[in-house]
């Protein structure tokens, strides 16, 4: 029987993982995997929109903030990089879907509001994911659904609390 190279490694290296940890370690290769199907499927639902994933994120988390944020602000509730989601805001606002207002705390770091634009760009997208969603929810238990997000959402609090080493 030939063993893949992850398993010879876990088997003659020092330390076992144990079970719960070469369990976790299968999903999040699957996580991996799973991520990038769901941003090239994203990039295909939007293209026509002129929007990619990474753009319907930003302006997803624009909207889920309530209010005008710094993208400072914005990348920490993406669990993303300052610099790739001021880029991503850089570009639209070229595009004319969001803009930059003063912000009275912060001289320098100027807030992102979505214009009307933006707006519309961003409610097509999600008339488009709601059958998408639905369509990919289809079979699938809304417990174990329930369940995945609890471990996902656990597995975040660990990370972003310091156990990443």
């Amino acid at each position: 029987m030939m063993m893949s190279i992850q398993q010879s490694v876990v088997q003659t290296g020092k330390s076992k993982r144990t079970p719960a940890g070469e369990a976790l370690s299968a999903v999040m290769l699957d996580l991996l995997r799973l991520n990038s199907q769901i941003l090239t499927a994203g990039d295909r639902l939007v293209a026509r929109l002129g929007l990619t994933s990474a753009r319907w994120q930003v302006l997803g988390a624009i909207v889920d903030a309530g209010r005008p944020q710094p993208v400072a602000w914005l990348a920490r509730d993406l669990g993303a990089a300052r610099q790739n989601v001021q880029r991503i805001v850089n570009d639209l606002r070229k595009e004319g879907l969001v803009a930059f207002q003063q912000n009275p705390h912060h001289r320098r770091a100027q807030l992102v509001v979505l214009t009307d634009k933006g707006k519309a760009a961003f409610n097509a997208a999600m008339r488009l994911q709601v059958p998408w969603i639905n369509r990919l929810a289809d079979g699938l238990a809304v417990k174990d659904i329930e369940t995945l997000r609890r471990v996902v959402t656990a597995l975040r609090g660990k990370l972003e609390g310091g156990e990443q080493t």
